[in-house]
Formats: C-alpha cells, sequence, structure tokens
C-alpha cells in the first residue's frame, strides 16, 4: 500500500514540474505584455505633450501680434497665414519630446480651417521594450502619434467694421473690443492670451 502511494506521487511530481514550469511561463509572458503596454503608453504621452507644447509655444508667439491683427482690416482671419510661429513651435515640440525619452519622428504644422492651425507630431521612444520571454523585444521601440490645435475664441462683435469681418480701426475714445465665446471683452488691458486663445488635443 505504501510502495503503491510513493510511486502514484512519483508519476505526478513531473505533472506538477510541467505546470509550474507553464504558470512561470504565462506570468513572464504578462509580465512582457505589461512592459510593451508601458512603453507604448510612455510614447503616447511623449507624443500628447509635444503636439500641445508646439501649440502652446505657438500661442504665445501670436499674443504680441493680437494687437497688430485687430487695427488690421482683416488681421483675425489671417492671423495664422505668415507662419513664423511653426519654427519655435517645432523647437518646443522637440524639446518636450527629448523630456519624455522619446525623439521627434514626425512633424507637419497645417492650417485646421479659419481660425485654427494643427500639429500633428511623431514620436519614437529612445528605451526599448526590454528583455523578456517575447523573442526580439529588447530591440523594440514604442511609436506614437498625435494632434494639437491652437483655436481662436475670438470675433468682432457684431456690427463692428463692415460686416465681413474685417477689423476696426480703434479710436482713443473707442477701444477695440472683442467677443470671445460669445462674451464682449476690451483688449486693454490685454485678456490673458487663454481667453482668447484655446489649445488642445484632437483626434
Amino acid at each position: 500500500m505504501s510502495a503503491g502511494f510513493r510511486q502514484d506521487r512519483g508519476q505526478a511530481f513531473p505533472i506538477y514540474v510541467v505546470m509550474v514550469a507553464g504558470l512561470l511561463f504565462l506570468a513572464f509572458a504578462f509580465f512582457a505584455v505589461g512592459q510593451a503596454s508601458a512603453t507604448r503608453n510612455g510614447a503616447q504621452g511623449a507624443a500628447d505633450s509635444a503636439a500641445l507644447a508646439a501649440a502652446q509655444r505657438t500661442r504665445q508667439e501670436l499674443g504680441p501680434k493680437l494687437v497688430a491683427a485687430l487695427t488690421t482690416p482683416g488681421g483675425l482671419d489671417d492671423i495664422f497665414k505668415d507662419e513664423a510661429f511653426v519654427v519655435p513651435a517645432r523647437a518646443e515640440a522637440v524639446d518636450f519630446a527629448s523630456k519624455n525619452h522619446t525623439d521627434l519622428t514626425g512633424w507637419d504644422p497645417h492650417s485646421g480651417g479659419v481660425g485654427q492651425y494643427k500639429f500633428t507630431v511623431n514620436v519614437k521612444t529612445q528605451y526599448t521594450v526590454g528583455k523578456s520571454v517575447i523573442p526580439g523585444t529588447e530591440q523594440d521601440h514604442a511609436t506614437a502619434r498625435a494632434t494639437a490645435v491652437i483655436e481662436l475664441r475670438c470675433g468682432l462683435p457684431p456690427g463692428d467694421g463692415s460686416g465681413s469681418g474685417s477689423t476696426p480701426t480703434p479710436t482713443p475714445s473707442r477701444p477695440v473690443t472683442i467677443t470671445c465665446d460669445g462674451k464682449d471683452m476690451p483688449v486693454d488691458p490685454m485678456p490673458d492670451l487663454e481667453k482668447i486663445f484655446t489649445v488642445k488635443l484632437v483626434d
């Protein structure tokens, strides 16, 4: 009886070894999937940050030009047209990508329509997924793409100018007023740029 029990236990031992080995492999495989997911999330966060940084830098660049735009016929409509802000915006995107341990691999600044400008960026992680039970992951980098838009929230109040969007020339007794999100807002003193331009991520 005792000999039979020992024989059964001896036969079961290899099965336990195989089961434990299988469970360990699954655990390492799940860990590898988690590593890959974390790397992808890191890349996406870096892409989002780089795109937003480009749009926010553009808002800063356009601030000093706003008064000139308001005193020039059609200036608000044309505020994004000279695209002088693209170079500093790209430098900001590169900087934020680097801070998040990624490289900027794609850069596409483009108009998003009247009163809008978009920045689409692609990034690649400087780090890899790392070693795992899945072959090749130690050489795999994650990539991601993001687009941010800067949008003019303001226009001229109804009745100003010619009615076609042109900007009136202000007089000392009548400072220029703009309408932002349906509310009239004087530009003397100049309001915060966040009230004039909105910056956000878009699909």
